[in-house]
């Protein structure tokens, strides 16, 4: 038996809920995708073997990033539908049977971002005694809308509960994707069965855990350490934050122009050839990305604003996420997340507090979803445009491509690839 589990990652699915955010698995944080990043963790706490579930949009991006990391053997395979993780973990397992039928598999989810102890506490255990199977439990004192682990006092899992509500909580333990099968053949026999005897809803593999642990010994892991988990497009902030409080210490890359009187305070990244103007400042964490301008007296703070960015004139960007190419002037963008290429014009502000200052809530797929963040501004598609004057509302999300007309104030969504302006009566007369 392998001392190392075959990896597999779940990096399919749909993503509409991650809307007007394209593939999360692909969102850079720094310098790399979290994708590659978080190859590059795994590689180095051992692992050698990996499977890739993408699908059909992203799966070519997938092969291109992997094919590079060294000493790591990485297989992409493909889930045509998203028919859930049961269904994703039976497309992998064609290539775990090539690798080494039955092996031990350790399941993860490509956007659960987490600290190394979470791995390295499965792995010893599982080295221990690789004839059980482990999962993760993170605990949480408050209720938490997800699935909870059923567990004896010795930390064996007898069951799993799927938001059983704040009163009902069978422990405090909540499931989180990181689980180590120690035979992989039984679970993907299991999953089977699952899918032949009902095929709704998408709990399969929840299902046939379930029933494996009535007979096999599932150990509980806890786990107290960070975790975020990127499922909402304003959880990019949450992401964003754990690679900001990576950085160490001030680092400046090659060519890099910095006048005097600039700030630079903190911990702060900024990459090769970006330049920073008379009275700007960046106050760390902060990274700011290759070739991007940080003009006069702008300001950015605790934010990561990516490669070629225009940062213009009088600018403020605060706890924000601003992906490649976005252009702003004369604005503020405040606890936002911008993807690439968005234009964002002089006098433009992300509104990101309510009057009762309240948690700010979204809609989701039509459902109206409270964030949990106090301070949220506006999440902005690839491509958009923002006119000048605009003003977006807490929580308000706007598509790719969208055009949104001068002195525009957005307080609902906007979807892809529309346009939206306050229609205008010029009156003139004389004096």
């Amino acid at each position: 038996m392998s001392d190392t589990p075959i990896l597999i990652i779940l990096a399919g699915g749909a993503s509409s809920r991650m809307w007007p955010l394209r593939e999360k698995s692909l969102l850079r944080f720094g310098q790399e995708p979290l994708l590659l990043a978080q190859l590059h963790r795994y590689r180095a706490l051992g692992f050698e073997r990996v499977v890739i579930v993408g699908n059909n949009e992203n799966h070519e991006q997938i092969r291109a990033l992997v094919e590079p990391v060294p000493n790591l053997s990485a297989t992409v395979v493909i889930q045509p539908e998203a028919r859930g993780m049961g269904d994703a973990l039976l497309c992998a397992e064609p290539a775990v049977s090539g690798l080494q039928p039955g092996a031990p598999i350790y399941v993860n989810q490509i956007h659960d971002v987490v600290e190394d102890t979470l791995h390295t506490g499965l792995l010893d255990a599982f080295r221990a005694n690789p004839t059980r199977s482990y999962l993760a439990g993170v605990r949480m004192a408050e209720y938490f809308p997800g699935g909870y682990l059923i567990v004896d006092d010795d930390g064996r899992i007898r069951g799993m509960i799927e938001k059983p509500g704040p009163e009902n909580r069978p422990s405090d333990f909540v499931n989180i994707v990181a689980h180590i099968h120690s035979d992989s053949a039984r679970l993907f026999d299991a999953i089977r069965a699952e899918y032949a005897a009902s095929a709704t809803p998408d709990d399969h593999y929840e299902r046939a855990m379930d029933r494996l642990m009535k007979d096999h010994v599932y150990q509980v892991m806890p786990y107290s350490g960070r975790w975020s988990a990127l499922k909402f497009p304003w959880h990019t902030l949450d992401v964003m934050q754990h690679f900001l409080d990576q950085i160490d210490r001030q680092h400046i890359g090659d060519k890099v122009y910095i006048h005097p009187s600039a700030a630079i305070i903190g911990n702060v990244y900024i990459g090769d050839g970006a330049k920073v103007f008379p009275g700007a400042s960046i106050v760390g964490p902060a990274y700011v990305g290759r070739g991007t301008i940080v003009g006069n007296n702008s300001l950015v703070r605790n934010s990561m604003v990516l490669d070629h960015c225009e940062v213009g004139f009088t600018t403020e960007i605060a706890r924000s996420y601003v992906a490649d190419r976005c252009s702003m002037h004369a604005c503020r963008v405040l606890d936002s997340v911008f993807a690439p290429g968005v234009n964002f014009s002089a006098g433009c502000t992300t509104a990101n507090l309510r009057i009762d200052h309240g948690p700010v809530p979204t809609m989701v797929k039509g459902q109206r979803v409270v964030t949990g963040r106090d301070k949220l501004g506006a999440i902005i598609g690839a491509n958009a445009f923002i006119a000048v004057d605009v003003m977006t509302m807490p929580g308000v999300k706007i598509g790719e491509g969208a055009r949104i007309g001068p002195g525009t104030h957005v307080h609902k969504d906007v979807n892809d690839f529309q346009r939206v302006y306050v229609k205008q009566e010029i009156i003139v007369e004389d004096a």
